[in-house]
Formats: C-alpha cells, sequence, structure tokens
C-alpha cells in the first residue's frame, strides 16, 4: 500500500511563456519566465520552482524527523541554490560550436537549524539521516528513470 503513483502534475500552456500547472481540479501555479527571456516576469519561474520544491521537501523530512525523535525545533530554514546557462535554454551554442548544457551545474542545499536542548552534533545527523529518505533530495541524489511518452494532436 505504501508504494503508490503520484498524482501528476498538469501543466497546460496559456500564451508566450506562461504556463498552468494543476494538482486535480483544486490546486494550480502559474509560471513565467524573466522578461530577458520572453516572459512577464511576474510568475515564478519553473527552475524556482524546482528549487522550492526540494528546499520543502528537504524542510518537512527534517520536521517529521526531529518530531519522531522528541526534538523541538526553535528555527529551520533550508536554502536550495544553483548555477545554469541561459544559452542552454534557448538551444544555443558554444563559440566552438559545441552544446550548451541545459541543466543546473550543480544544486547546493543549506540548512539552518536550532533545537534547546539539542547539540550541534546530533542536529547535523538528524538532517544528514533524514535526507537520505526525504522523496525530492534523493530523486536528485540517486540515478532515477526519466520516461518520455509524445502524444501529437492531429491538426
Amino acid at each position: 500500500m505504501a508504494a503508490h503513483a503520484n498524482p501528476p502534475a498538469v501543466t497546460r500552456w496559456e500564451s508566450g511563456t506562461r504556463m498552468v500547472t494543476r494538482c486535480g481540479e483544486a490546486l494550480s501555479v502559474a509560471t513565467d519566465m524573466p522578461r530577458e527571456l520572453g516572459g512577464t516576469g511576474d510568475q515564478f519561474t519553473p527552475g524556482w520552482l524546482f528549487r522550492a520544491g526540494v528546499a520543502s521537501c528537504a524542510a518537512t523530512s527534517i520536521t517529521l524527523a526531529a518530531a519522531s525523535e522528541g526534538i523541538e525545533l526553535t528555527s529551520l530554514e533550508v536554502q536550495v541554490g544553483s548555477h545554469s546557462d541561459a544559452r542552454g535554454l534557448l538551444g544555443m551554442s558554444q563559440p566552438d560550436g559545441g552544446t550548451v548544457y541545459a541543466g543546473l551545474f550543480d544544486i547546493e542545499l543549506r540548512v539552518n537549524i536550532a533545537a534547546d536542548g539539542s547539540t550541534p552534533t546530533a542536529l547535523e545527523d538528524l538532517v544528514k539521516g533524514c535526507l537520505s529518505h526525504s522523496p525530492v533530495p534523493c530523486t536528485l541524489a540517486t540515478p532515477t528513470p526519466f520516461v518520455l511518452h509524445i502524444d501529437v494532436t492531429p491538426v
């Protein structure tokens, strides 16, 4: 019963570079690109939303692990940073004709945590231990099969 299919994220194009992604009928989030890349700049970018998912999942896992160990957190902040090259997104080439990688060059997860009555070592162990079974960070740290299906709608 624990292994299950997760609800799909269904994204539909609205206009320009604006997309709306839904989870069922009740929840949705809009994304758009910055003005420099042809968007309006008034919504989250897909890349930021990706980093937000990593940060939120890690923070949730830390909170659950702390609660299960009886640790009362007094503060928790998780930051996820990365570096990328917009030329890859645009399909541009290197000056020598080589491909510009479109993915993130790196992902850095930074945890700032405090709890009364816990040692720094205990909190470090808590974070390291629970992140090894935090779904989104684990997906990044372990090769995960990626399957692409394309259905072309006749015009």
